[in-house]
């Protein structure tokens, strides 16, 4: 057990001195057009499938439709995106990039591959795949698994 509680306290430790901050790191780029980092991974997603619709954003995403529009009104507000009807179902809209959205997309993706290139500078590329994959293993084996435990969890609820 005494390995389980020092497991515990590194962890508590690696979260408070250096997860919380890579939150900011990342989400430094985007934060100068003031959008969070979701909002430009969703500006992205846009600008690379022009005419996509919210509902295929929160299936890409996996996460619900409410979660998205309160992402995309941020993007419509700024003017980096619009919103267009479907002439064949006036009820379906899809979503278009502005020149504006585009330039900002642009630079806001300029900085972040500018950003990455120092970090595996630093850090080094081999070094860099094994912590991806570490934490992809960690999302699959820990994370996902919580999170489908708690939906199932909900459903019998």
């Amino acid at each position: 057990m005494a390995e389980d509680d020092r497991l515990l306290d590194q962890a508590i430790d690696v979260y408070l001195s250096g997860l919380k901050g890579l939150e900011a790191f990342i989400s430094e780029p985007s934060a100068r057009f003031a959008l969070s980092f979701e909002q430009y991974l969703i500006l992205r997603s846009i600008t690379k499938q022009p005419g996509i619709k919210l509902m295929d954003i929160a299936a890409q995403r996996q996460v619900t439709r409410s979660a998205v529009s309160r992402q995309l009104k941020v993007l419509l507000s700024n003017g980096y995106v619009v919103q267009k009807r479907d002439p064949a179902d006036r009820r379906r809209q899809s979503l278009v990039v502005t020149p504006q959205g585009t330039t900002v997309e642009r630079q806001i993706t300029a900085r972040v591959r500018e950003r990455f290139k120092k970090w595996v500078a630093v850090y080094g590329s081999e070094r860099g795949q094994m912590l991806l994959d570490l934490l992809a293993d960690f999302n699959k084996q820990i994370l996902q698994s919580d999170q489908d435990i708690n939906k199932e969890q909900g459903k019998n609820d």
